[in-house]
């Protein structure tokens, strides 16, 4: 299922296209120069597996700053929705019906000015088993074929915002995990395609769903935190792997919940919530400006 960024900050998004680069959405912080937003994963399943509690924890704890209408809904296809006419659910006619939503297969959504920059990545046509073992399931490639040229332009597309990004933060965002300790574990390709770009360009954060869990693990070898908030709905799976270095391992849950994001250009607050609203992970971080002289 999608992975969703629900932003409260919002006043105005409009795009602005380029020639072979990924598409540009720009994005006003709040008037105290802030953002913040909610990221939820894996909730498609009808209000089912406690997907409604989890929404309504959005929306009513009072413990939440999260409390008003959201502005924006950014989101990333999953690899459920490739099992599916995939071009419906990028159909301009969904933002018609409320402009508000945002899904495309891959786009970078400028926030600030210059605070942060948003990677969202199509990450299911990295895996190869949807492609040499689809099992039962049948996926929407149209759009893709050939695989390897649609790769490999993403990969460039991805270097070339990331090389040329100044923002205080670059965050990347797909569905599938990069680091997880959950039931679907690494993502080999993503290991091996697009991790080796987020280390180089020293990308901040890697948020995910995919594993129904919710996760933060750090890198040894890297400054990247990659947080995985895939409890929008079923979770619960009960095969919780173990983790090779124990002290990169700062936070699991395996159930529902979610998880927020307060930031400025030097301050970065997360939060991970139950399904029932309560705190479960914090953790902060800060950088210094730098100015060209």
């Amino acid at each position: 299922m999608k992975l969703k960024l629900v932003s409260t900050l919002i006043v105005g998004l409009f795009v602005v296209s380029c020639m072979a680069e990924l598409r540009r959405f720009e994005h006003a912080a709040k008037p105290d120069g802030s953002m913040s937003f909610l990221v939820v994963g894996d909730w498609g399943r009808r209000g089912l597996y406690n997907q409604s509690h989890v929404a309504r924890q959005h929306s009513m704890n009072p413990s939440l700053i999260f409390t008003q209408l959201p502005a924006c809904k950014n989101s990333v296809l999953g690899n459920h929705d490739y099992r599916g006419n995939v071009e419906a659910q990028l159909s301009p006619i969904l933002r018609k019906m409320d402009s508000r939503w945002l899904c495309l297969r891959s786009f970078i959504l400028n926030a600030g000015p210059e605070m942060a920059e948003f990677f969202f990545i199509d990450t299911t046509p990295f895996v190869s088993k949807y492609f040499t073992d689809p099992e039962e399931q049948v996926y929407d490639w149209n759009g893709i074929l050939p695989r390897k040229n649609y790769l490999n332009n993403l990969l460039m597309e991805v270097e070339s915002g990331l090389r040329e990004s100044s923002a205080a933060w670059k965050i990347v965002v797909g569905h599938h995990t990069i680091k997880s300790a959950g039931h679907h574990g690494n993502t080999v390709e993503l290991n091996v395609h697009l991790l080796p770009l987020l280390q180089a360009y020293q990308v901040d954060f890697y948020i995910n769903g995919h594993d129904h869990c919710l996760e933060h693990i750090s890198s040894s070898e890297s400054g990247i935190q990659f947080m995985t908030s895939g409890g929008g709905s079923k979770a619960w799976r009960g095969d919780v792997g173990t983790w090779s270095n124990p002290q990169e391992m700062k936070f699991y849950h395996d159930g529902q919940g979610f998880m927020s994001v307060e930031m400025t250009r030097t301050e970065f607050d997360i939060k991970f919530y139950d399904v029932f609203g309560n705190v479960l992970h914090k953790w902060s971080t800060s950088k210094q400006l730098s100015f060209a002289v």
